[in-house]
């Protein structure tokens, strides 16, 4: 105890110093979520920054008032005991956050409802003390403009590094710039700009970070960046293969690697190839020991002419004392088709597609699942890719090779599904653990994510895995082969390979904790869980609850995009041997028939009990008995990271959505040569589950013809006893929203036209009797909810709306299952979405074709002609008014207690939002009209976005209208 000398009446006497109180300071952030339910009322979520900018405190009571009797706390909020009397409403500090040190901050918050109006609170007070700052700050925004992503130096390198930073209410304080979680240096005046020196070979990751004057802070996307071992003077040319359309010009850049003692002079010339490839410009390009590492341009040509050849040619870059590098080039010709309308508009949305300019590739070659950034749906994020857009990918460069003739680009998209988004070994270390008679420990899913994270639980049966030993004799591994189902393509996250933060693309997850769960409400992780992020067990303690935890790999298959490549393969198969070409694609329809072979585990219950599961102690399969023979939701397998460790584990999915089906693949597997499969069983598994899958759209066809939603083998995710009276598909239990519930699945009129789609292609090749049955009922019903409006625009089924259910159980092997007059499905409402309609032209195209049908023919065409009404620079899109966006500040469930961060330092607790946990969004150009919606202050945002898939399913649909009706 400090102590004070005190004179009294002349005497020197030691008391006790009474303690000095703490100089309480704050600044307060509010931003309100509004939005209207009826006249002049609604609701709101109000999210809080507290900031302690005085001496630490070790508790806190923050006050304000409303400035109408109609704002109203309801009893549900975050972070703090809220309650309100009158206008004024109050916050005490939880157990975990009491304590704010001089600098730290609390993100806290609740939901409210309004009448009247909703005005933003004006004065806040922390015990007592008014805070300063600006109720409404407004974090700043920042983006690093150098590097560029993908970039490449040599080491020693000097990566110049620069940022733009701005602050729309207040003013920039300083601009941070790091290489993972490494502080590099510190600007604080634009232009803000740092020197990183000296930089040895490796991969790196650089931010940076904006902080303002009021303390808020933005971290900028990631760039990753790589410098290479200094093996001597080098040409640095990138891209390496690009294509040219017919008539059109595209560049490549090149440098030097390291300064030379004097000007070098590089020629670049056309080696070998097609003559009408030229270089147009940049020809000779000079470097000099000052502009060296600056990349010049040199564009190339490809020259109008009449031909239907789609020509390439090798463009040699050199310079004295230098190894050259070849830059090999595609020509995209626009002639193809023979005056056909159809396959030459196939052709220019593939140029586009394939242009550089255009964004719809990575500077690896991967696929993005859109253009634009800002996107919120399956992915959480545009620049991630997924195992459908792969799919779609294939299916691009099939077409294009039936059209031209040209299979390596079919063959070079393989090869980058194979490298980017199929696990390698390396990627998958322990499956040599794996015990096919334990393939998992049961945990079970539930409907609430506040049940998460879900026990694991030994002493629930599981079954064996009958598929295991003869994969592994058919192909001589324990790896699996099929594609997971999400990749984080830029990185930009920051998880990188492995805890790595740099490499790219990186496999990642989302989805974890039952049909509830929302892509508002999810927890990115990386799918090799290090414990380098998140938590001290990394992620896995969100999701998992066990005695310990363990490093450890993890994928998810999404099986609807194996069998879509699968189904593109024959389509490949097909049209090469139509042109004596079969030996071009042999090797690529050999994969997908081992992927089929695979695929089959998505046909098996998650933990491989019997179908009729509605208890966690009912029958373990024994083999093929917990197989239902359809394409369930998913199917995941996983392991240590630690070859000490000794683990590996497979599961299947319960739940069987109508929308993953796919016939044609179960069809083409179990029927055509080259795509059967190697394994003793695989083709004659696919020939069951051929009838099982036909069989399993009559039991879900209602009166009007719509496909209602699927079955599942455990009820809420832990096989729960289901509701009376719900009739069962071999055991299954009918469920009208299989898998999710936020939004409720199978309400999309897209998973009808994808499947659809499949079934028709399976009676146009074989004229299947069952399938022309469910399609002349389904096309009836569609066409009768399709409108072409006289000026050739159109309107197609959106949302869904189901009643009822089957008409009873079904079980019956070699059967039809009975119709049902008691489902019924109604359209809500309609729209213009691209790529639906392409689907749904396709389903259309190849059922008119095979049954002559005019009415569906007409309607395929008229609603590919609506498409190209829609025509912009990218390709096709519509405009999108994207209200859901109002939930990009969703809370996000987090454990009481857990407290982790993501990559780039944002905070993972109980107060987590789903824009806290992704502050790279607040970067995004597209940002300031979200921000602004969220705020009220803006309308909802609208959006044209150029989806891979959606630009894909329009430009197969387009050359498949000109070869089926030339």
């Amino acid at each position: 105890m400090a102590t004070t000398l005190v004179l009294v009446a002349g005497a020197t006497t030691a008391v006790a110093a009474a303690p000095a109180q703490a100089a309480v300071a704050c600044d307060v952030t509010y931003a309100a979520n509004q939005w209207t339910s009826g006249p002049n009322q609604g609701g709101f979520t109000a999210n809080i920054t507290l900031k302690n900018t005085g001496d630490p405190i070790t508790s806190w009571t923050l006050a304000f008032d409303y400035p109408t009797t109609g704002q109203k706390y309801t009893p549900s909020g975050w972070g703090a005991n809220w309650s309100q009397s009158g206008t004024r409403v109050t916050g005490t500090n939880m157990p975990w956050n009491g304590s704010l040190g001089t600098g730290a901050s609390t993100s806290i918050g609740f939901n409210g409802t309004w009448t009247g109006s909703n005005p933003n609170p004006t004065s806040f007070t922390v015990n007592g003390v008014t805070c300063g700052g600006v109720g409404n700050n407004t974090p700043p925004t920042i983006s690093l403009t150098s590097p560029t992503a993908g970039q490449t130096f040599t080491a020693p390198a000097t990566v110049p590094i620069a940022a733009t930073a701005a602050d729309a209410d207040g003013t920039v304080a300083k601009v941070d710039f790091y290489q993972g979680s490494t502080l590099l240096g510190t600007d604080t005046t634009s232009p803000y700009s740092y020197n990183w020196t000296n930089v040895a070979a490796g991969s790196y990751s650089i931010t940076a970070r904006a902080t303002d004057n009021s303390g808020a802070a933005t971290t900028s996307s990631p760039v990753g960046i790589t410098v290479s071992q200094n093996t001597g003077p080098a040409l640095v040319v990138s891209p390496t293969t690009l294509s040219v359309a017919e008539g059109g010009s595209a560049s490549f850049g090149v440098k030097l690697s390291q300064a030379p003692s004097a000007n070098v002079t590089v020629s670049v010339a056309r080696a070998s190839g097609d003559a009408d490839i030229t270089v147009s410009a940049g020809a000779s390009l000079t470097f000099t020991p000052s502009n060296w590492n600056t990349a010049q341009n040199v564009t190339l040509a490809a020259a109008q002419d009449s031909d239907t050849t789609s020509g390439t040619a090798v463009i040699r870059v050199s310079a004295s004392g230098y190894t050259p590098v070849d830059v090999t080039v595609s020509e995209a010709d626009d002639d193809i088709g023979g005056g056909n309308a159809y396959v030459q508009r196939f052709v220019e949305l593939y140029n586009e597609l394939h242009d550089p300019a255009n964004g719809y590739f990575s500077p690896e070659g991967v696929p993005y699942h859109s253009v634009e950034t800002f996107m919120v749906e399956a992915p959480d994020h545009g620049h991630e890719t997924t195992s459908e857009a792969y799919s779609y990918y294939l299916w691009l460069e099939a077409t294009y090779g039936q059209v031209t003739g040209d299979w390596s680009k079919f063959n070079a998209a393989w090869a980058s599904m194979e490298k980017y988004i199929i696990p390698a070994t390396a990627d998958q270390p322990t499956n040599s653990f794996y015990n096919p008679s334990k393939p998992a420990t049961y945990a079970a899913e539930y409907n609430s994510i506040s049940s998460y994270p879900s026990q694991i639980d030994s002493g629930v049966s599981v079954g064996t895995d009958p598929l295991a030993s003869e994969l592994q004799s058919a192909y001589g591994t324990r790896d699996i082969y099929g594609m997971h189902w999400l990749l984080d393509v830029d990185n930009t996250y920051g998880f990188g390979r492995c805890g790595d933060g740099t490499t790219k693309p990186a496999y990642i997850n989302t989805y974890q904790r039952g049909p509830e769960e929302s892509v508002f409400e999810t927890i990115p992780q990386p799918s090799c869980d290090t414990f380098e992020h998140g938590g001290p067990n990394g992620y896995l303690d969100l999701f998992i609850k066990d005695s310990s935890y363990a490093k450890q790999w993890k994928y998810t298959n999404a099986p609807d995009a194996d069998a879509r490549a699968v189904q593109v393969a024959y389509w490949a198969l097909t049209w090469a041997k139509a042109q004596g070409k079969t030996a071009d694609v042999s090797a690529s329809v050999a994969k997908a028939a081992k992927m089929g072979d695979y695929l089959r585990y998505a046909m098996y219950d998650k933990y491989f009990k019997k179908p009729g599961c509605t208890s966690t102690s009912c029958a373990a399969g024994t083999g093929k008995d917990a197989s239902a023979y359809l394409l369930s939701w998913y199917y995941a397998w996983g392991g240590a990271t630690d070859s000490n460790a000794g683990w590996a584990w497979r599961i299947g999915s319960s739940h069987n959505h109508s929308g993953y089906q796919n016939p044609f693949a179960a069809w083409a597997l179990a029927n055509v040569a080259e795509l059967k499969p190697k394994s003793s069983t695989g083709a004659a598994d696919w020939s069951t589950s051929l009838t099982r899958q036909l069989q399993f759209y009559k039991w879900l066809q209602s009166d009007e013809g719509g496909i209602a939603g699927g079955a599942t083998n455990s009820w809420e995710g832990h096989y729960a006893s289901p509701p009376s009276g719900l009739p069962k598909f071999f055991g299954m239990t009918y469920d009208w929203q299989p898998v999710y519930h936020d939004p409720p699945s199978n309400q999309w009129f897209g998973f009808q036209a994808w499947t659809m789609e499949r079934v028709a292609a399976l009676y146009n090749q074989t004229g299947n009797a069952d399938a022309k049955t469910i399609l002349d009922k389904w096309v009836t019903w569609a066409l009768d909810n399709t409108t072409i409006n006289a000026d050739g625009t159109y309107e197609i089924p959106s949302t869904l709306r189901w009643t009822g259910q089957p008409a009873g159980d079904f079980s019956s092997p070699n059967d039809t299952p009975p119709p049902n007059p008691d489902l019924h499905v109604t359209v809500v409402d309609h729209t213009q979405d691209v790529g639906v309609a392409g689907s749904y032209a396709k389903a259309l195209m190849y059922y008119a074709a095979r049954a002559n049908h005019t009415e569906a023919k007409n309607t395929a065409k008229a609603l590919l002609d609506g498409v190209w009404k829609n025509r912009d620079a990218k390709g096709v899109s519509v405009p999108e008014t994207k209200t859901d966006y109002n939930r990009v500040d969703d809370p996000v469930y987090v454990p009481s207690g857990w407290s982790g961060t993501m990559p780039n330092g944002d905070t993972i607790n109980s107060s987590s939002t789903f824009i806290s946990i992704r502050s790279f969004y607040k970067n995004d150009p597209d940002w300031p009209k979200v921000d602004a919606f969220l705020k009220g202050t803006g309308p909802a945002p609208v959006f044209n976005y150029h989806r891979f898939w959606a630009q894909v399913d329009v430009a197969v649909a387009l050359a498949e209208y000109g070869r089926l009706f030339p």
